[in-house]
């Protein structure tokens, strides 16, 4: 067995559901620093951050990866158990194999290999995991960041290993993301009784036409290389449990995801005038997520995509598309920003898994980055 493998294997086995890191980041800090690192934990609450650095001064160039995973959902409708990582037909399955522990096993190796080639290269390299980024995303990288810039700290490059792959290993390069914006809206109206609605006020049918209206809006055309905004309703609950009641209140959950031509401020003004346009009594809640961020050319995307030409021997998509990752909290500190992780076919799904063949490869790619960027 690969010690990647069985790195990856023995993170799997720890139930991590998020925010729980389930011992994840004491093994690491323990192997780390034996190879030299310094180890840090920036812990903020409940929430568990790792921060392991080997190195001084000079540029940074920081791995960044989560600890935690998302809860496996009904395991008897899983093939094997979600944390009994288990190889069948050339996969490793196992809740997280994908997201993310399979790039967080491969960016430890990689780093240990790389301080023991060049134990006095230049600048620093740096790990960086949170066990809160498939939960609230609060105390995790959002914090931490927070903490490095009230403390002069500054991450110069960021790789960050997400499953980003779409088929093969290496053939997407994600070099942005969409900003993220979401909403709690409760709409008052008058209960009362579905035979005289001219004695209430329906807040579901006055909220209807303002709904309709947002969702129909063509927010814009794109930008260069991000697609387009877009606005979806996840949820809509009201109601009293009868069908003979007309409810007093009803809560629409909505989400916008944003391309840089607009702000989270600007999109809130938007919605407030449609809202206030078709009357409605109300109250909203929002949660900025993140702003769009964008990495242009330069040293980082020029050395990601030579690495996996070489190595992977794939011209790679670049491109701003998905949800959202802990690299929207690192590239306001002013660093160049990628995502490049395996294939996320099966991620947040039963019986997730990682190819191993692509596993084993990951070391390689990451440490090759690392010596593009700091060697002498």
């Amino acid at each position: 067995m690969s010690d990647v493998l069985a790195l990856a294997k023995e993170l799997i086995a720890r139930p991590s559901v998020t925010p729980d890191d389930a011992g994840c980041q004491a093994m690491i800090s323990e192997r780390l620093a034996r190879a030299g690192f310094r180890c840090e934990q920036i812990d903020f609450g409940a929430v568990k951050n790792l921060w392991a650095s080997h190195g001084d001064g000079g540029e940074v160039l920081c791995f960044l990866g989560h600890t935690d995973v998302v809860p496996p959902g009904p395991r008897e409708a899983w093939a094997s158990d979600p944390f009994t990582p288990t190889i069948r037909d050339g996969y490793l399955y196992g809740r997280g194999a994908a997201d993310m522990k399979g790039s967080v096993a491969a960016f430890v190796l990689a780093l240990e290999q790389f301080v023991a080639a060049q134990p006095d290269h230049p600048g620093t390299v740096a790990l960086l995991l949170t066990s809160d980024e498939e939960g609230d995303a609060i105390d995790g990288v959002r914090r931490v960041a927070e903490h490095f810039r009230a403390s002069g700290r500054r991450i110069d490059f960021c790789v960050t290993g997400e499953p980003s792959s779409k088929e093969v290993l290496g053939d997407l390069l994600r070099v942005g993301r969409r900003g993220t914006l979401s909403g709690t809206l409760t709409v008052h109206g008058i209960q009362g009784h579905v035979a005289y609605p001219e004695k209430a006020r329906n807040p579901i049918h006055q909220a209807m036409p303002a709904l309709a209206e947002l969702a129909a809006r063509r927010w814009d055309e794109g930008y260069p290389e991000f697609p387009a905004s877009s606005f979806q309703v996840s949820n809509i609950h009201a109601g009293t449990g009868a069908n003979n009641v007309i409810p007093g209140h009803c809560e629409v959950l909505f989400n916008f995801r944003y391309n840089p031509g607009w702000s989270a401020g600007a999109l809130e003004r938007e919605v407030h005038a449609v809202l206030d346009r078709h009357g409605l009594q109300y109250d909203l809640r929002w949660h900025r997520g993140g702003e769009p961020f964008l990495t242009g050319e330069g040293r980082l995307r020029a050395a990601v995509r030579a690495v996996l030409e070489e190595q992977c021997g794939t011209t790679p998509d670049e491109n701003t598309g998905g949800g959202t990752s802990d690299a929207r909290f690192i590239a306001p500190l002013g660093a160049e920003v990628v995502e490049v992780g395996p294939v996320n076919a099966t991620i947040h799904k039963v019986d997730e898994r990682v190819a191993v063949d692509e596993l084993e490869r990951l070391p390689a790619l990451y440490r090759a980055i690392a010596e593009r960027l700091l060697s002498r």
